[in-house]
């Protein structure tokens, strides 16, 4: 007795059915959309900017840092018991004792993070507004793997403040931070008059500097 022939059900694709094949279809493309979100740059318009003065990226664990009326610390840090003075993107040292009788603002900045990218072009802004006044803007990298990528980011902002490259964040930890950006306003005499944790507007960056500038 042979067995009877099996029926071949139409839509079939080896084991699975239209069906099957449609579902699969649809979870694929909806995992490629998700990851096209997720991945999407910083720099796409439909992602909402950080708020001033509210978005701060924490890197280290809250501690007490310098406040207004410390003295600023030089720009150096020790690493393994060798001081470390902070280098500029040539690889010249920058020192705040040179700088001593001008106005400073020290920024401590990363080129990856969101809110400081927000900020770059109000600090350009304000410090082409006023170093004919002899303000000194000192920018601080950290927690970057190289100084030119730190130079490539100058280059497209077109910084023309100091930027320094804080290799192994030394200067970032005299300084007392943990996190970005971080803002010192320093005045002539080398005291800290203002600490400011987040991104900065224009206005607020002017109303920091206005007893730094004054006669």
């Amino acid at each position: 007795m042979t067995e009877p022939a099996r029926t071949r059900r139409p839509g079939l694709i080896g084991p699975f059915s239209g069906r099957h094949i449609a579902l699969a279809l649809v979870i694929v493309l909806g995992t490629a959309a998700v990851i096209a979100l997720v991945t999407a740059p910083i720099t796409n318009p439909a992602v909402p900017q950080p708020s001033p003065g509210t978005t701060f990226f924490a890197i280290g664990p809250p501690v007490e840092g310098l406040k207004p009326g410390d003295r600023a610390p030089e720009l150096e840090g020790e690493v393994e018991g060798v001081v470390q003075p902070l280098l500029d993107l040539d690889g010249r040292p920058v020192r705040l004792a040179d700088l001593r009788g001008r106005p400073v603002w020290l920024n401590f900045f990363a080129t990856w993070c969101p809110p400081c990218q927000y900020e770059t072009p109000v600090l350009q802004q304000v410090y082409e507004a006023h170093a004919a006044d002899g303000l000194a803007l000192v920018g601080v990298s950290v927690q970057e793997t190289v100084p030119e990528d730190v130079a490539a980011y100058a280059s497209t902002y077109g910084l023309t403040y100091t930027i320094g490259f804080d290799a192994t964040s030394a200067i970032f930890r005299t300084y007392k931070a943990y996190g970005l950006p971080t803002h010192y306003f320093i005045d002539r005499e080398g005291v800290i008059r203002a600490v400011w944790r987040g991104p900065l507007t224009v206005a607020q960056a002017e109303a920091f500097l206005a007893p730094l500038l004054a006669p």
